[in-house]
This record gives structure tokens, sequence and C-alpha cells, in this order.
């Protein structure tokens, strides 16, 4: 069975948690990571470019100069795409970036990163952050005596934490998470992952979710 170092909140070791295997023991499945990564970048992206076509450039109702006996080649209006000012042929517009990943995919995703920090010992419980009200010298020690080499870490708690998501904003490399939100992508960025023991449950429901319900 998978275990996973425990601590408190000033570092110091309180042994180790025992861990689920259909939750924390997964193999990596390179391909399915990957492209639930992709997906979930995807959706991050806003979509919201946009570019005027001819119909839409203000302007260019009049025809700028007679049809012959100028030399010139013809012109119906002053906004075409070719002349300066005009509109944009095949230019980007307003459109979604989601892509349909099934949600067993995501969870099992989150399953096999997590596992894998789990098998390299970077995967840390704690028995709680004992944060309440939005410190960030306060976070930064708690940070410093979880994670002493304080590389990208994130942190995965039992429930919606301000004080402890305000207190981190201003630590470069710091991610606050709860346990019904986090996501592969999230994990994927983090060099360490530190978990407070209450949020283990939540984990391993949503993750073996999916399977359970298969089987029954």
């Amino acid at each position: 069975m998978a275990s996973a170092k425990k601590i408190d909140n000033t570092g110091a070791d309180k042994g180790s948690v025992e861990l689920s295997d259909s939750a924390f023991g997964l193999e990596m499945a390179d391909t399915l990571v990957h492209e639930v990564a992709v997906a979930l970048m995807a959706a991050q992206r806003t979509g919201n470019h946009e570019t005027k076509t001819r119909k839409e450039v203000r302007g260019g109702g009049r025809k700028p100069f007679r049809q012959k006996g100028t030399g010139n080649a013809r012109r119906g209006s002053s906004r075409e795409p070719v002349l300066r000012g005009g509109g944009i042929v095949f230019g980007p517009h307003k459109r979604s970036y989601r892509q349909k990943v099934p949600v067993s995919f995501r969870r099992k995703a989150l399953g096999c990163v997590l596992s894998d920090r789990v098998r390299d010992e970077k995967l840390t419980v704690v028995e709680s952050l004992g944060i309440e009200a939005a410190k960030t010298k306060t976070f930064a020690q708690i940070l410093g005596a979880v994670v002493p080499e304080h590389r990208r870490t994130l942190f995965v708690t039992e429930a919606n934490n301000t004080g402890a998501v305000l207190s981190a904003r201003n630590l470069n490399g710091v991610t606050v998470r709860t346990a019904a939100d986090v996501n592969a992508l999230d994990v994927l960025g983090a060099r360490y992952v530190v978990v407070e023991e209450g949020a283990l449950a939540e984990l391993e429901r949503r993750i073996t979710k999916r399977r359970e319900k298969a089987l029954s």
C-alpha cells in the first residue's frame, strides 16, 4: 500500500499516512495525462480575439473615384481588404477552445499524476495549515517549514480557505487549491504537493468515483 510522510505546520515529523492504492497507486498513463493536460490548457484560453471584416469596417460607402479615366485600378470601396484601413480576410474571431474530455479521463489523470508524486516522495501530508486570516508572513513561515527548498509547490486544502489563498498569492510558485477543484494540470505544474490530511478522503472519492459506478 502506498504511503506518504506526515508532518504538522511546523515541519515536525508525525510519522506516515497510508494511502489507497486505488487512488494513489496508479501507473502513469502518459498519453492520457497529455490529452487531459492539453484540454485543460486549451480551456484556459479566453478566445476573445476579434478582427473586422470588410462589411464591419466603418466608412467606404462611397466609390472613392470614378470607374474610368484615372489610370488607377478600379475601386468600389476604400475599405477593401487590399487597402490600408480595410477589412481583414480570414482574420481571427471569437471562439471557444474547449475540448471535450470524459470526466473519467480527467479523474484518472489526476490519480496518475498524484501517484507519480507519491512514488517520487514529493507528496507530503500536513495535519492542518492552521491559516485563518490572510497573512503572507505566516504562510511563508509554514512554507519554509513544510517545503524547505521552496520550489513550485501546490497546497491542497480540505475546504475553501480564503485566508490561505490570499496569503499565498504574493509568494512565487505557490498555488492553493481545494480537494474538490484541483486537477491534473495543477499537479503537473508543481514540483511538490502538500495535502491537508482532511483532503485525502475527498481526493480518493473523486478519483475512484467513476470506477466504483462502473463496477456497481
